[in-house]
């Protein structure tokens, strides 16, 4: 008989002992697994070209115009449809992207290794906020930003990071935590130490100082500069207690724009898949839920690994972003606790006298209290080209637990 108690507290402690390390920047193509020269990632639960959400097409367009192989839409399209590039999930390759997550062989990635269990996953530069590739825009300031991210911030930052010997991540999640961020939406006070603690290595490593000038005043201007090592050292960490025969923890949490998706610990690669949901949100002026993309990005592997909408609590102010009060916060950390099988011990909450944060969604006490995690996330526009329109809260929909649940049971004989 399996022992579902002892496999679970494998996993969450796997979880809470991960320490991931951002110890540099380099080409997607030369360091994550699998890439090839035809290949796209992207967010989410794998999807076809027909199903898939107008932001991510908008996003793959711009990645192949990015890489020069196409020079507009049609050129994409055309390539897409016609099975000279693939496409596949940042999950299938030790990577996670925010929002349409897409990620080109030529991009440059953060590499980040949890020093603990030794694995190392993957994410790319961030843009900042707005009209972005990651919100399927593709115009061309987009582009030329991506180009100067590309040529001038990613290598800059990655001689700083090497010079640095690195940054803990888990360090500063921990210490922003104690400075109202959540870990995911609200990362104001975690890019803050981001740049502090690169900004002298950038001032010694740059080639000149107006170099040095220039990407760090874009660290620093932009308040989600540190999300994407954040995920990819939120994916070390789950991807850490990832195959363990027995346990019902979610590993893997994340959506496309057109389905939700997870995976559980004890069931392996095998992906549940429910249709992804509209996000309550606050929307910028001139926007509303009619022009709002479904729910969609890796960002909430956030969550999964227990920040994130789960520590909510921490950062009460996010709610000006999102909509709803600071008492909102609070209780969906405290609804939060009902569905997971741990409290963190390195992520803890100072308004509720430190608690750790919940850890480990459990998909027993999902289906057993009729709970769903709750995430906080960005919306991005319906239609390909426009960008994101704002910002809310959405809860992960009830089937994909209740369909792992029914396959724990059958793999299990339970």
């Amino acid at each position: 008989m399996v022992d579902i108690e002892k496999a679970n507290t494998t996993v969450v402690e796997k979880m809470m002992e991960a320490r991931p390390v951002a110890t540099g920047v380099a080409k997607a193509l030369d360091v994550v697994p699998g890439m090839t020269d035809d290949l796209l990632l992207h967010a989410g639960p794998p999807v076809t070209w027909e199903r898939m959400s107008g932001p991510m097409k908008g996003a793959m367009v711009g990645a192949l115009i990015f890489e020069g192989k196409a020079k507009g839409w049609d050129d994409a399209e055309a390539m897409l449809k016609g099975g000279k590039i693939k496409w596949e999930p940042c999950h299938h390759h030790a990577c996670a992207g925010p929002m349409a997550g897409v990620i080109s062989p030529s991009m440059l990635c953060y590499v980040v290794e949890n020093k603990t269990h030794g694995n190392k996953c993957y994410s790319n530069l961030n843009e900042g906020r707005g009209k972005v590739l990651r919100m399927g825009a593709y115009s061309p300031d987009v582009i030329e930003k991506l180009k100067w991210m590309n040529d001038v911030l990613g290598p800059t930052v990655g001689k700083a990071l090497e010079a640095a010997g690195g940054i803990d991540i888990r360090a500063v999640l921990a210490k922003a935590l104690h400075m109202g961020d959540d870990g995911h939406n609200r990362l104001d006070a975690a890019s803050v130490l981001f740049t502090t603690q690169l900004a002298p290595f950038i001032a010694k490593t740059a080639r000149d100082t107006d170099m040095a000038f220039e990407v760090i005043k874009f660290l620093g201007e932009n308040a989600l500069s540190i999300l994407n090592p954040v995920m990819a050292g939120c994916k070390t960490m789950t991807d850490a207690g990832h195959n363990v025969e027995g346990s019902t923890i979610a590993t893997v949490m994340t959506r496309n724009g057109t389905d939700w998706g997870m995976r559980v610990s004890g069931l392996g690669d095998q992906w549940f898949t429910a249709p992804s949901p509209v996000v309550k949100a606050l929307y910028f002026p001139g926007f509303s839920e009619k022009d709002a993309c479904l729910d969609i990005g890796d960002s909430v592997i956030t969550e999964t690994a227990g920040i994130g909408g789960f520590a909510m609590a921490t950062a009460p102010a996010l709610v000006t972003f999102i909509g709803g009060v600071p008492r909102d916060a609070i209780n969906t950390t405290l609804d939060m606790y009902e569905i997971t099988y741990a409290e963190h011990k390195q992520f803890t909450i100072p308004f509720l006298d430190f608690r750790g944060t919940p850890t480990g969604v459990d998909i027993r006490k999902v289906v057993e209290k009729q709970v769903t995690p709750r995430v906080n996330t960005g919306v991005a526009h319906k239609d390909p080209g426009v960008g994101q329109v704002g910002a809310g809260v959405v809860s992960a929909p009830m089937k994909i637990f209740e369909d792992a649940l029914v396959a724990f049971a059958d793999k299990y004989g339970i």
